[in-house]
């Protein structure tokens, strides 16, 4: 055991240019900024081994994002260990694009000013490079304790149904939201054939927080099992319900850092489906706010972020009595193998047909539609469209002499705690199963964790999952299997057990 080094820092990596904002079908342009979106880095050094987290509010992590940042600290720092670093989005539908601006991504002409993604990249991965830099810089003995408590942030949002719905009268059948069966991605509950949500919700808040060496309060590291996404059709930049979680932790707390970590959460949203007129009045009451999917929505980021200050003020007036100084780090990285979910020979043969006919469709010109902005919608639509079926096709390929991904695991020991990493958007069961059988006293699950090369995220999901179908649970939406999600619980069990 030796004395603890704690550094935080953090940059604002908003921008104000005209930038795509994904985290949907088609591309939203980005028309300003409704609140911050931020990178946050806070390391940990017991002077024997090290973790540096960097939390950044972004839909996924990819296009040799982590790689970059990893180069760029070689170059500029080579004695900050970069693979110690832990980068995870916090899942916000509201943040600017990094992703690369490859031809086969812009194929058509926008008629309207749109940023580089490519420019944007370099502006994010400096920004976090220097937050990385500024915190192991800042390091200074001071202390941590730690805890969990409560807050309803998340529901399930898969819908279960007593019938298979693709095989109702009209069903939609297509790539996007029409691969259903007996459960759909926030299916209408007021239906005569509801029968349950498919998984509960996980209302634990995991927390650990920072201190100097007066005892002062520094920062903390909140963990959600929810992605922050009420403000997901927004075409502003926003950090989503984090943004008014620090706001309501710093109006009591100061200025205080906050890395924000999203926890297991694939089939969780912090939506509710089944009681939306009840909620209504709620708000309408609580907040002065009539419904509409915009005020709505902002309302329960506002409730949401009550709720999670709430927890994190009752957890720090009992976890302050065990503030340690000193802690033992252990941080293991490794890279692990998981099964794929394989596409068949049939599934293989309707997206080849599929893509043939998505790809034979024109794009609109502007004199189809003379709106710029609504042109682009329809045309990256198309691309999507295309895109989800010729990666069936790749998928295909890859799996006869790749059937296992590999995935970058990051597991943490820190005295009595632990944080384990994965890439994906991983279904709530797998993170349970893995707290389950720690050895620890309490388990972080941190999901959507950056990954070398160009690929991030992705849905990952349970059996149940599997066999209800609907999105995030069709072969458009997963890349490694159910089985391979048992063996990232596996792995993750086995590490944790020899750090221990």
């Amino acid at each position: 055991m030796s004395q603890i080094k704690i550094g935080w820092a953090s940059r604002d990596v908003s921008t104000d240019k005209p930038i795509n904002i994904p985290g949907q079908f088609h591309m939203r342009i980005s028309k300003g900024v409704m609140d911050p979106v931020t990178v946050n880095a806070l390391v940990l050094d017991d002077g024997e081994d090290q973790v540096i987290f960097l939390s950044c509010d972004l839909v996924v992590v990819r296009s040799h994002v982590l790689d970059i940042i990893r180069e760029k600290l070689q170059a500029r720092r080579p004695e900050i260990p970069g693979m110690k670093i832990i980068m995870n989005a916090t899942h916000t539908h509201d943040g600017p694009s990094h992703y690369e601006d490859k031809p086969e991504n812009r194929p058509f002409d926008y008629g309207m000013e749109v940023a580089s993604s490519d420019e944007y990249r370099g502006f994010l991965t400096d920004n976090c490079v220097d937050a990385i830099i500024e915190a192991w810089d800042k390091r200074a003995p001071g202390a941590y304790a730690y805890g969990y408590g409560f807050a309803v942030v998340a529901h399930s949002r898969r819908v279960c149904y007593f019938d298979d719905v693709s095989k109702r009268p009209g069903a939609v059948i297509n790539s996007t939201h029409g691969v259903n069966g007996t459960s759909v991605m926030y299916g209408n509950t007021n239906d005569d054939n509801f029968s349950h949500y498919e998984a509960g919700a996980d209302h634990f808040v995991n927390l650990l927080y920072t201190f100097d060496a007066e005892g002062k309060l520094t920062g903390a590291i909140v963990n959600v099992p929810c992605p922050s996404q009420n403000s997901e059709h927004e075409w502003m930049l926003s950090a989503d319900y984090w943004h008014n979680t620090r706001e309501a932790i710093r109006a009591k707390h100061g200025n205080i850092f906050i890395a924000a970590q999203c926890a297991a959460a694939g089939d969780l949203s912090p939506r509710i489906l089944h009681y939306k007129k009840a909620q209504d009045r709620r708000f309408r009451l609580k907040y002065g706010v009539e419904p509409s999917a915009h005020d709505t929505e902002l309302s329960a980021r506002k409730d949401i972020a009550e709720r999670i200050a709430a927890a994190f003020d009752e957890v720090l007036s009992w976890a302050k009595k065990d503030i340690r100084t000193e802690a033992k780090i252990k941080h293991v990285v490794e890279t692990v193998y998981l099964s794929r979910r394989m596409v068949t020979d049939e599934e293989y043969e309707i997206d080849k047909a599929g893509y043939a006919a998505e790809s034979a469709k024109p794009f609109y010109t502007e004199k189809d539609i003379p709106d710029p902005q609504e042109r682009i919608v329809k045309n990256s639509t198309l691309v999507s469209l295309r895109s989800r079926h010729k990666q069936i096709l790749d998928k295909y390929e890859a799996q006869k002499t790749e059937p296992k991904v590999p995935m970058e695991l990051h597991v943490v020991g820190i005295d009595d705690i632990a944080f384990a990493t994965n890439r994906f958007e991983l279904y709530m069961d797998f993170q349970h199963r893995i707290q389950a059988r720690s050895p620890f006293e309490q388990t972080f699950i941190v999901q959507l964790t950056a990954q070398p090369g160009a690929t991030g995220g992705t849905y990952l999901c349970t059996e149940r999952g599997f066999k209800g179908r609907g999105y995030s649970a069709s072969r458009y939406c997963n890349l490694v299997s159910p089985q391979g999600g048992q063996e990232l619980v596996e792995e993750t069990v086995k590490i944790l057990k020899e750090i221990r």
